[in-house]
């Protein structure tokens, strides 16, 4: 199987999977690019709920949803799950969301601003709006 994902600006179709899949499939075939010259070709996006690893991921989706898990606690959490209002040198500026929390662990009052380091992400991934 060779799987390969496209993403551009503004988000990828089903029309622009098609589209390419129809145009790598033809240049794959015609330059035998695959060993054994069968394969399975699978075209998709990273998704809507896509991972966020880079700092241009973060400075790209500025202003979206976005759900992280930090390898170190900040402030006695380490999940949070908010609106991203800046990436700037190295640091994530989240707005909180309320969220349901044990008795142990009490969540930062919805709307607080919190800055977590990159460094300090584990994952961190977008949350789909509809």
């Amino acid at each position: 199987m060779l799987r390969i994902y496209i993403d551009k600006p503004g988000g990828v179709t089903h029309e622009d999977c098609a589209s390419f899949s129809r145009e790598a499939g033809t240049i794959f075939d015609v330059e035998n690019a695959v060993p054994g010259g069968t394969y399975l070709l699978e075209v998709s996006s990273p998704g809507l709920d896509r991972k966020l690893s880079k700092a241009e991921d973060y400075q790209r989706f500025t202003g979206s949803l976005i759900r992280l898990m930090t390898r170190d606690p900040v402030n006695g959490n380490r999940h949070f799950e908010g609106r991203l209002k800046a990436f700037e040198d190295g640091r994530i500026r989240l707005e909180l969301r309320p969220q349901k929390m044990s008795k142990k662990h009490p969540s930062a009052e919805a709307g607080a601003e919190i800055e977590i380091d990159l460094r300090n992400v584990e994952k961190a991934n977008l949350v789909p709006e509809f």
